[in-house]
């Protein structure tokens, strides 16, 4: 893992950025960006994902190749970058357990996400930036029909459906419900693209 700055996380995507697309188009879609929470401690980071975000916010990246595909999310993962925080060991869906996201981690990922879909001339919205709880329930219809495993069925994969925190306070399985995890960091995440572009 090597620690980088958000300008480096620019940088590495816009080179990138020809190889995700070209991915992305073979598979009939745009690219995308999951998010995700290890399920694990902080400081404990995950080659699966492109870049980790630890408690106090820093920026660890597993491979100066955004393009590279990883296993971070079940059959979404060419085209793609994943993006996780390091928390959420033994969390669940009433109690997200010792290490929930930290405000830094949260504020960390919004400034990431808004970064990344600059750098990948991507609209920040749910088709192009989801959570693993939303990717697994399959709400942007990418896979077949029966292949969903989160919260509206299995709930195998629910990272970040809830964030614990006064914006998101609980666990909700309507998407469109402005306190889910994805529909917060979108929102933050669209206010640091407009804040950066100023």
């Amino acid at each position: 893992m090597k620690k980088v700055t958000l300008k480096d996380i620019q940088t590495l995507a816009e080179k990138a950025r020809p190889q995700l697309w070209k991915d992305a188009k073979a598979l009939g879609r745009d690219v995308k960006i999951y998010l995700h929470w290890t399920a694990g401690h902080y400081d404990q980071m995950y080659d699966d994902y492109h870049i980790n975000i630890d408690q106090d916010g820093s920026l660890w990246v597993s491979t100066d190749d955004f393009s590279e595909t990883l296993a971070h999310t079940w059959h979404r993962n060419s085209g793609s970058i994943g993006v996780t925080l390091c928390c959420c060991y033994q969390a669940g869906t009433a109690d997200l357990g010792k290490y929930p996201p930290t405000a830094k981690q949260i504020e960390a990922m919004a400034q990431v996400v808004a970064v990344l879909a600059k750098a990948l001339w991507l609209t920040i919205d749910r088709d192009r930036v989801m959570t693993h709880a939303e990717a697994a329930d399959n709400i942007d219809g990418l896979l077949p029909v029966g292949d969903e495993y989160g919260p509206g069925t299995t709930c195998e994969r629910w990272d970040l459906q809830y964030l614990g925190t006064k914006e998101s306070p609980e666990w909700t399985i309507d998407y469109d419900d402005p306190r889910t995890g994805g529909n917060v960091l979108r929102g933050k995440a669209n206010y640091y693209a407009n804040l950066f572009n100023e």
